[in-house]
């Protein structure tokens, strides 16, 4: 298969697919007589597990561990479960973040009026003051 097919068939575009081989992710692909890279089923399988780990939020040095268990027949499922459990925590853990972030960002939005005026709530919070904008040597 040319770098085309296997783009359709994976999802990805060529230039991702390039990415990932400059990066290490995956194996590279051999080259025929003309240069351009063959794939083998095998391709199709490391990049659709690196497109799919990616959607579920793994990084890239992630993937290419992920990608190198896939490709060690002595590999352990335990480890791919504890990866995977600690990305999972690693997401819970930004979601508290983000939830916090919007819960501050509301409190924000309550405490400005939303009017006409200079005077903004939101702005002073923010710069950490509140004497109508000016600063401290004013």
């Amino acid at each position: 298969m040319n770098i085309s097919d296997v783009a359709k068939k994976t999802g990805l575009t060529s230039k991702a697919i390039r990415f990932y081989e400059e990066k290490g992710v995956v194996t590279p692909p051999l080259r025929s007589d003309n240069g351009y890279r063959r794939y083998s089923a095998h391709h199709l399988e490391e990049l659709n597990l690196l497109r799919q780990a990616r959607q579920v939020g793994f990084t890239l040095d992630e993937c290419r561990e992920l990608v190198t268990l896939f490709n060690d027949p002595a590999r352990h499922s335990a480890d791919v479960k504890a990866r995977t459990l600690q990305k999972a925590a690693e997401i819970a853990a930004h979601i508290e973040e983000l939830q916090a972030m919007r819960i501050r960002l509301l409190a924000l939005a309550e405490a400005c009026p939303g009017d006409d005026s200079a005077e903004c709530p939101i702005i002073n919070n923010l710069a950490g003051c509140c004497a109508h904008g000016k600063g401290a040597s004013d």
